[in-house]
């Protein structure tokens, strides 16, 4: 379907990296009353890709350029983890809005930054944190709502791939912020929360460790009336499932983070002898984040993920480091 783009939003990148090229640019360029603009990449020649799709893309090669162009609303970050903070301030200094790549921070105390800067430039700004926008989420909380499955007692997620070979990969350096935990364990610590809302009286971690990242992650978290348990790994076989169990029921989602690319969305509810199922074959989530931020810009509704929920995300990320006995994600010192 074409749509008449009213008002749309001029989006600018900070990056020509492969999840940029592959995901968020054609989400931007697909969405409904969004523009995909300018890109900021050190490298011209990284620019060709994206402008294969996006004819008339304006290219520069200085990131404080970017921001500087008057003809640019909202800024999306894809840029390393240690950056985000950074250019996140940046963006709100420049007057752009800006959408910059889970995880927005790095430690419970960046948000105070963020959060500070939000509020003094009176710009939207945001975690780009895509499955609170898929509607198999929504429909998850309803029914949970609705106490269609009873009273929850656990919660379970495993969210796994294995990048083991690939060593230069940003997820495997400590210098970039790397680790499983701050790549895929926002994932199942966040939709839990959304799901519930609810949040976590404790948590504890078993954390596996390599060349200064965590790869694998096994999680426990105690919940006010159920219980969380969660693996996360870089060094696994690709999978990734959630599942709530209720007193009457269970509900599973079968590509609960991101659907399309994993597997088909498909929520299943079971309670007793009955089993329902919901598919979503074709929403793409990064669209609908798109079209979302826009529509909040422009005042038409709220944004759903706001800095102070990717916060609570954020502290239980810290309560899994700390459990470990490693305070701010760092790798534990061999003395021997």
């Amino acid at each position: 379907m074409v749509y008449e783009q009213k008002n749309p939003i001029r989006w600018g990148v900070l990056g020509a990296g492969k999840f940029a090229r592959e995901q968020m640019t054609p989400a931007i360029h697909m969405a409904h009353n969004a523009v995909f603009s300018a890109i900021a990449t050190s490298d011209a020649t990284k620019a060709q890709a994206f402008q294969a799709f996006q004819p008339g893309l304006r290219v520069f090669t200085d990131y404080d350029a970017l921001l500087a162009d008057p003809d640019i609303d909202a800024v999306y970050v894809p840029l390393p983890n240690h950056l985000h903070v950074e250019w996140t301030l940046k963006a709100l200094a420049a007057g752009k809005a800006v959408l910059t790549e889970k995880p927005i921070g790095l430690e419970d105390a960046d948000f105070d930054r963020l959060i500070e800067a939000r509020n003094s430039s009176g710009l939207l700004a945001a975690e780009a944190y895509m499955p609170v926008h898929h509607p198999q989420w929504q429909r998850i909380r309803d029914l949970i709502d609705a106490d269609e499955i009873g009273a929850l007692s656990h919660v379970r997620g495993m969210f796994c791939y294995n990048n083991s070979a690939d060593t230069d990969n940003i997820r495997n350096r400590p210098e970039t912020a790397g680790g499983a935990l701050r790549d895929i364990g926002v994932y199942p610590f966040g939709m839990v929360r959304f799901a519930t809302a609810q949040e976590p009286s404790l948590v504890s971690a078993n954390i596996t460790w390599e060349n200064g990242v965590d790869t694998t992650s096994r999680v426990s978290a105690s919940f006010a009336n159920f219980s969380f348990e969660a693996v996360v790994s870089m060094r696994m076989h690709e999978f990734q499932e959630m599942s709530f169990h209720g007193d009457r029921g269970v509900l599973h989602l079968a590509a609960p983070f991101n659907p399309l690319k994993y597997a088909e969305a498909v929520v299943t509810m079971t309670t007793g002898a009955q089993t329902r199922s919901w598919r979503f074959p074709s929403v793409n989530q990064y669209v609908l984040q798109v079209e979302n931020f826009g529509a909040a810009m422009r005042g038409e509704m709220t944004y759903p993920v706001s800095l102070e929920f990717s916060r609570g995300t954020q502290r239980m990320i810290d309560l899994a480091f700390a459990s470990a006995g490693v305070p701010g994600g760092n790798a534990p010192v061999d003395h021997a």
